[in-house]
This record gives C-alpha cells, sequence and structure tokens, in this order.
C-alpha cells in the first residue's frame, strides 16, 4: 500500500481501507465480478467485517474510481481472504495480485504467518491465479455449519408459550 496514498498512472492501485462511502460501489463490483451470492448478505459481511479489530475490507482505486477490493481476517493464528474482486474491465492486468500483495501485507503486519482461501471447484480460472501467486492446495475438507438460523430455532423451542 502507498504510505501517500498518491495516485500513478502506471496501472498500479492506491490501496485503503473501506470507508462509509465506498460499500455501495464495492458491492456493485462484486456483483460485477460475480462474487455474491443469494445466501450471503454482502452489506452485511461488509459490516460484520468492518465491526472487528481482527478483520478489514481493502479497496482498490485508479484515478478515483474502485476498481478491486478484497476482505480479509484472522483468528490469531491463520488468516482469510473473502471476496477479492477486480472490475470484469480491469481484470488480468495485474490488479487482482496488487490487491493480494495488499493482503498478505495487511495480515503480515498483524502477525499472521499462513493464510488459507476458498475457491469453488468450478472456478478453475481463480484457481489458476492463486496458483500462479505460489498458494498451493491442500488436501482438506471444508465442514459448515450455520449456527443462526439454530440459535433461533433453538430459543424458539425452549422458551415457554404464552397462555391466551
Amino acid at each position: 500500500m502507498s504510505d501517500t496514498g498518491a495516485e500513478t498512472n502506471d496501472g498500479s492501485l492506491t490501496i485503503t481501507e473501506i470507508v462509509d462511502a465506498d460499500v455501495a460501489q464495492i458491492i456493485s463490483l462484486w456483483e460485477a465480478a460475480g462474487l455474491t451470492r443469494p445466501w450471503n448478505d454482502p452489506e452485511r459481511d461488509i459490516a460484520f467485517a468492518r465491526a472487528a479489530t481482527d478483520s478489514t475490507v481493502l479497496v482498490g482505486r485508479q484515478n478515483g474510481a474502485i476498481t478491486a477490493c478484497a476482505m480479509a481476517g484472522h483468528d490469531g493464528h491463520r488468516g482469510t481472504v473473502y471476496y477479492l474482486g477486480v472490475s470484469p474491465a480491469a481484470q488480468g492486468h495485474g490488479l487482482g495480485r496488487q490487491m493480494m500483495d495488499a493482503v498478505e501485507g495487511w495480515l503480515r503486519a498483524r502477525g499472521v504467518w499462513k493464510i488459507n482461501l476458498m475457491v469453488r471447484e468450478d472456478n478453475t480460472a481463480v484457481a489458476g491465479f492463486y496458483d500462479a501467486l505460489g498458494y498451493t492446495r491442500e488436501p482438506r475438507a471444508v465442514f459448515s455449519r450455520v449456527i443462526e438460523q439454530e440459535d433461533a430455532r433453538t430459543s424458539a423451542q425452549s422458551s415457554p408459550k404464552s397462555e391466551n
């Protein structure tokens, strides 16, 4: 990241942390890049990342326009990258690599020594991008469970029913 935040004309990005005015543009970029899914509310994801000290959303600008961004966080041991996105019109010009360099720097500055990320199996282009950056595929299975809905269901079942 630039210490001065100065714009350059060499195709490089000015990378900063997100500000309120960036949110709608970032969501539009994620939608254009095919990163959003119906079950994930991007505005909620951004707010959650911004509320914590162990996560951030980095924003890459060229000539003042947002052309790339990435969300990153860590658990005190490993870092994770989410929503790395580059505007479709700007893809293929090294902006994703610049964003990953910035993410790695942000995590490294917090003492993180390893980054994990997930790529959907059918997303071969993105898998190739990470391969080219030196990331390796590890023989792991990812398990997940949505607990928010479970918590609501559990509380509804355990709360006493009112009698009318």
